[in-house]
């Protein structure tokens, strides 16, 4: 049987570990921090529980995304409390949109963008059921092989078999070559403003940008199950952890990996910086590709060879974390909000907000509430302020965090003063405690089906996490993570029937692969 190793326990990496462990697999997953989840982790600081990254769960709809991972690896329960309510967004006129999982989005749409609204999420929400029908079936996208290439013409026929014509229309095929933006052509500045910031959190780029088809699928998470889980965002890779444990795999925190050795060109062993060393035949990185790279040295395999210096696309994350006062919260207040001020969006101009529940007893003090903040921010600014100018950097911090704070009053007033703990965070700071190379956070922007990345890097090491399709929010990673316990389990099956048939007078005639 092979042994793998998983290095990093976010929720990708947990996920591929508890589906490996579930069959039967060893399994050993290493992560440098103290307890797992990475971005979509909740850390504790002087008595509060606040989200490090991610903050909006979804997935969970009857089903969905997380039935399907539950049903992989034996969780028959998610610690979940269903939100039909997913967020409030805030508009620079004062407009307000509701995003509600139900019903009464139709309503919402028609009132806040007229029929314009009501034309394009009637094309986002066909289009995204096509895509969503299709990626549960974890085809390998992009594919990688003849295998691969097999393997996606198989489903698709088979998505076609059974779903047409419910999910395919004229504009499926043109829509995978063009941005969202083609469907907000004679659309309103307040519509293509929404939907700007709804994409510059879920794909990690704008409309003009956005490929129609990943933009679709991606604008459609508060109608797939947003739930706010018990003690965090973070539950969602407890749980996880513990169905590893479960199933006969290890969880290792404070095991930060330092090498990957490889003989022959294959894993040979994971070595960390407290000197263990954890023999290895196949390693699932559930890292961002420079990270990746730098545990291998030298002879990089394939794409990993061409990276540049550092990420050319794609974000860092300023964030502020506020313990407060929970007087100063109506009852009836909504724990996710995202407030636009201006364009271009990132470094303040956008921001997103997340509340814990006042239910949650486990996030805060008696009375009080954890509130995270963010915003997008380019790298390269804060970290040459940093290795350049320290005084810079810190006037530039708390610059930031001013004008966040003063924003955010406008939707919480009198949070300043109600304040008991206030942390601001650069990507430098994210770097530190994420280990993520330059503080890169949410993967690379979606702009296009055909620059992906996909998961096999080279015989025996594999991809993990918000890098490969299909990317971002925690159900994708998810998925993505289904899609690589698939193909390794896949793989193990292959070679044991190869091993077997040697063995026998006559070839084994089939050979189930253990889901």
């Amino acid at each position: 049987m092979k042994r793998v190793v998983v290095i990093g326990a976010g929720v990708g990496g947990l996920t591929v570990a508890a589906a490996l462990a579930r069959s039967g697999v060893p399994v050993t997953v290493l992560e440098a921090h103290v307890y797992p989840g990475g971005c979509a982790g909740t850390f504790y600081h002087q008595k509060y529980r606040f989200e490090a990254g991610a903050t909006l769960a979804g997935g969970f709809d009857p089903g969905g995304i997380m039935a399907q991972v539950g049903e992989a690896v034996g969780i028959d329960q998610w610690p979940v409390h269903p939100a039909e309510l997913a967020l409030v967004a805030h508009l620079p006129d004062g407009q307000q949109i509701i995003r509600w999982g139900d019903a009464r989005r139709f309503d919402e749409h028609r009132r806040a963008f007229g029929l314009a609204g009501e034309r394009f999420f009637a094309w986002q929400e066909r289009t995204a059921d096509a895509l969503w029908n299709f990626a549960q079936r974890t085809p390998p996208w992009p594919p990688q092989s003849p295998s691969d290439l097999f393997a996606l013409a198989h489903t698709g026929l088979r998505w076609l078999a059974a779903d047409w014509p419910r999910h395919l229309h004229p504009g499926l095929v043109a829509d995978a070559l063009r941005p969202v933006a083609a469907h907000l052509r004679h659309a309103p500045d307040n519509l293509r403003l929404f939907v700007d910031g709804q994409l510059q959190i879920a794909a990690q780029t704008t409309s003009q940008y956005a490929n129609a088809l990943y933009g679709a699928s991606a604008l459609d998470l508060p109608r797939r199950g947003v739930v706010h889980l018990e003690g965090g965002i973070g539950g969602i890779a407890q749980a996880l952890a513990q169905a590893v444990r479960q199933y006969g795999g290890e969880v290792l925190y404070r095991q930060e990996v330092s090498h990957i050795r490889r003989e022959r060109g294959r894993p040979a062993a994971v070595e960390t910086k407290r000197g263990d060393s954890f023999p290895a035949d196949l390693v699932i990185a559930n890292l961002p590709p420079w990270n990746a790279a730098a545990l291998l040295g030298d002879n990089l395999p394939g794409r990993l060879r061409h990276l540049p210096p550092r990420p050319p696309s794609g974000w860092g994350a300023f964030m502020v974390y506020v313990g407060l006062d929970g007087g100063i919260i109506p009852a009836d207040f909504p724990l996710h909000h995202q407030l636009i001020m201006g364009e271009p969006l990132g470094e303040g101009n956008s921001l997103f907000l997340s509340l814990s529940p006042g239910w949650d007893r486990g996030r805060a003090p008696i009375g009080h509430r954890a509130l995270t903040i963010s915003t997008h921010t380019d790298l390269a600014p804060w970290w040459e302020l940093f290795h350049q100018d320290q005084a810079a950097y810190e006037a530039r911090k708390q610059a930031y965090l001013n004008r966040i704070l003063a924003s955010v009053e406008k939707v919480i007033p009198g949070l300043r003063d109600a304040a008991a703990l206030i942390l601001p965070g650069t990507p430098i700071t994210f770097q530190r405690f994420t280990r993520r190379a330059w503080g890169w956070v949410g993967g690379f922007p979606q702009t296009s089906l055909f620059q992906l990345w996909g998961p096999r890097l080279a015989p025996g090491l594999w991809l993990v996490g918000d890098t490969i399709f299909p990317g971002q929010s925690t159900a994708a990673v998810a998925l993505g993570g289904l899609r690589v316990a698939t193909d390794v389990l896949s793989m193990i099956d292959e070679r044991q029937t190869s091993e077997d048939e040697k063995s026998q007078p006559f070839p084994l005639s089939s050979f189930a692969v253990r889901r």
